[in-house]
C-alpha cells in the first residue's frame, strides 16, 4: 500500500508527523506500507524550515507545490491544477488528508476525481458556523471521503447524523417514501463502516515530544516563573479585523491579569493590524508594561510556554487540545468551538468575542476556582497507530 500524506499548513505537519512514524514502523515490522509527503506551500512560515521538520523528527516532504498567497478561490484553485499534476505523475493507492485547511478540501476534490481513494484524519469536528472557511472545507472533505477518522464521539455522531440525513430525506420531486426502521439501520451501518473513532494525532505527538520541550530565551530575559505568567495567541478576523473590537479585547485582558506578563507571540497578520492601532513596539511597552509581543515559536518552545502558563488567552482550536491534555486553563475568545470535548472535559471555556466576558473569565481564574478538567478517551498517543492497522486490513 502507498499512502500519499498531504499537508499545506504548520498545524497539518503536527498532525503527519505521529502517522509518518507509525508508517515507519509499520513498514519496518515487515508491513507492505510505504508513503510519500505533500507540502502544498499553502502557508509561508520561516518556522516552517528545516528546524521545523527536525524538532518533530519528519523528513522534508517529497514535493513543495508552492500554492502560498492568494485569495480562497486562487488558492484552492492553484493547489488543485499542481496537485492534479503531481498525482498523475505520481498515482497512489490511498490520499491522506488532516484537519481542515484549503489544502484539505482541495487535494480530496482532485482525488477524488482522479478515482483515487480519499483517507480524511480528524473527520467529523464540527463549529456548525458556515462564516469559517474551515467549516467548509471539514464538510466537504467527510462529503468525499472514503475513510474517516474521529477525535471524539461527538465527531462520530456528527458523520452518523450526516449520514442519515441523506437516507431520511425523500425527493421534493417524488412521492418517495421514508424509510422503514430497518433501513435506517442499515444506512448507520454502512455509515458507521466508513467511520473509525480513533483518538487524536495532534496529541500522538504532543505526547511524543513533551519531554522535549525547549525552553526559550524569552523565558530568562523576562525572568518568568513557572504559574506566574499568561500565554496568548490571536489571529480570526472576528477578534483582530476590527480595530476597535481588538482595542477593547486587548484592554480587557491586560487589565485584568493583576499584572501578570502576557507572552504574545504575534501572528503576522494580527502584527500588522495591532501596530497600525498602537504604533511601535516602544509605545506598545509605555501603554501596556506587562504585555510581551514575541515573534512566533517553534513547536517545542511554544508548548514549553504553554505547559508552564497559569492560563491560555487564545481563539485557536488546536491550543485548546492541547491544554486540555497539559491541564492548563484556557480561555477561548470564539462563539462556537468544532472541538466541544475541550470545554466539557477538558481545561477549556468558550467565553465568545464580547470583551465583557473576559474579565469575569479571569476573575474566575485568579479566585482558583478554574476547572480541573480531564482527558478525553483514547487520546492516549497511540492514535495513529490504530490509523495505520485499520489501514492496513481495508
Amino acid at each position: 500500500m502507498h499512502i500519499t500524506l498531504i499537508a499545506g499548513a504548520r498545524p497539518n505537519f503536527m498532525k503527519i508527523a505521529s502517522l509518518v512514524h507509525a508508517i515507519k514502523a509499520a513498514k519496518n515490522a515487515g508491513k507492505d506500507i510505504h508513503y510519500s509527503l505533500v507540502h502544498t506551500g499553502q502557508h509561508y512560515d520561516k518556522n516552517m524550515s528545516d528546524t521545523f521538520f527536525e524538532e518533530l523528527n519528519i523528513p522534508m516532504p517529497d514535493a513543495n507545490l508552492g500554492c502560498g498567497g492568494g485569495s480562497q478561490a486562487e488558492q484552492t484553485a492553484n493547489i488543485m491544477v499542481a496537485f492534479e499534476k503531481y498525482l498523475l505523475e505520481y498515482p497512489t493507492d490511498l490520499v491522506l488528508v488532516v484537519g481542515d485547511v484549503t489544502s484539505t478540501m482541495a487535494c480530496s476534490i482532485v482525488a477524488k476525481k482522479l478515482n483515487t481513494k480519499v483517507c480524511h484524519v480528524e473527520a467529523g469536528i464540527r463549529s456548525w458556523d458556515l462564516s469559517m472557511p474551515e467549516e467548509i472545507n471539514r464538510m466537504v472533505t467527510d462529503s468525499l471521503a472514503d475513510y474517516m477518522f474521529t477525535t471524539s464521539e461527538i465527531a462520530n455522531k456528527n458523520l452518523l447524523m450526516a449520514g442519515a440525513t441523506l437516507v431520511n430525506s425523500p425527493s421534493p420531486m417524488t412521492n418517495c417514501p421514508l424509510p422503514t426502521l430497518q433501513e435506517e439501520q442499515y444506512a448507520f451501518q454502512r455509515i458507521s463502516q466508513r467511520v473509525w473513532y480513533v483518538g487524536n494525532v495532534m496529541i500522538d505527538t504532543l505526547l511524543a515530544n513533551r519531554s522535549r520541550f525547549r525552553r526559550p530565551a524569552v523565558f530568562d530575559e523576562l525572568q518568568l516563573t513557572d504559574g506566574q505568567y499568561i500565554m496568548m495567541t490571536m489571529h480570526r478576523p472576528a477578534n483582530v479585523d476590527e480595530e476597535a473590537h481588538l482595542k477593547a479585547l486587548m484592554e480587557q485582558i491586560i487589565t485584568n491579569v493583576h499584572g501578570l506578563p502576557i507572552i504574545f507571540p504575534i501572528h503576522p497578520r494580527t502584527a500588522k493590524i495591532f501596530y497600525n492601532l498602537w504604533g511601535d513596539e516602544a509605545t506598545l511597552r509605555q501603554l501596556f508594561p506587562n504585555l510581551h509581543i514575541v515573534e512566533p515559536m517553534g513547536y517545542l518552545e511554544f508548548n514549553y510556554m504553554v505547559e508552564r502558563a497559569k492560563a491560555v488567552v487564545t481563539d485557536s482550536g488546536g491550543i485548546t487540545e492541547e491544554t486540555t491534555v497539559m491541564g492548563v486553563p484556557c480561555i477561548t475568545l470564539r462563539d462556537n468551538t468544532e472541538r466541544p470535548e475541550t470545554c466539557t472535559v477538558g481545561t477549556n471555556e468558550l467565553i465568545g468575542t464580547d470583551p465583557a466576558a473576559v474579565k469575569p473569565a479571569l476573575d474566575i481564574l485568579f479566585a482558583g476556582e478554574w476547572k480541573k478538567g480531564a482527558i478525553p478517551a483514547l487520546w492516549d498517543g497511540h492514535t495513529a497507530e490504530r490509523i495505520v492497522d485499520i489501514l492496513l486490513t481495508l
